[in-house]
């Protein structure tokens, strides 16, 4: 009996694509939400997301599985910076992202290189009225 528990389990874990949800789904949150959890609304979201989805950043490592979606990073990127206090735990964010605490560094971190490639683009300081 013990040996079919271990015949038939199913993979260790099974991350739910909630992410996807809310970029995509206007049920699942509305845009007030959005832009209240990711600081930019949800097409501009998606253009950043097509200024470096074919980023090296993003490309699969040799060995492993592969990287996920280049939207997911960004949008755990953006979640990130957003966060302060306890909303900044990196397993609320793995949480609510549907990956694991451990890899939201990892996604930061590529998102964040894919992004300062294009930093004239993409990143507007804000300029000083005199």
């Amino acid at each position: 009996m013990k040996s079919l528990h271990y015949i038939f389990w199913g993979s260790y874990r099974q991350w739910d694509s909630n992410w996807e949800c809310m970029l995509y789904d206007g049920k699942y949150l509305t845009d007030d939400e959005f832009l209240s959890h990711f600081w930019m609304d949800c097409s501009c979201v998606i253009q950043l997301n097509s200024l470096v989805e074919d980023d090296q950043e993003f490309r699969s490592v040799s060995g492993k599985l592969g990287k996920r979606s280049s939207m997911l990073h960004i949008m755990v990127l953006l979640k990130f910076l957003g966060s302060y206090g306890n909303e900044a735990a990196l397993q609320k964010l793995g949480l609510m992202l549907g990956i694991s605490k451990g890899a939201v560094n990892d996604y930061v971190r590529w998102a964040r290189n894919a992004i300062l490639k294009h930093h004239e683009q993409v990143i507007k300081w804000p300029s000083i009225k005199k």
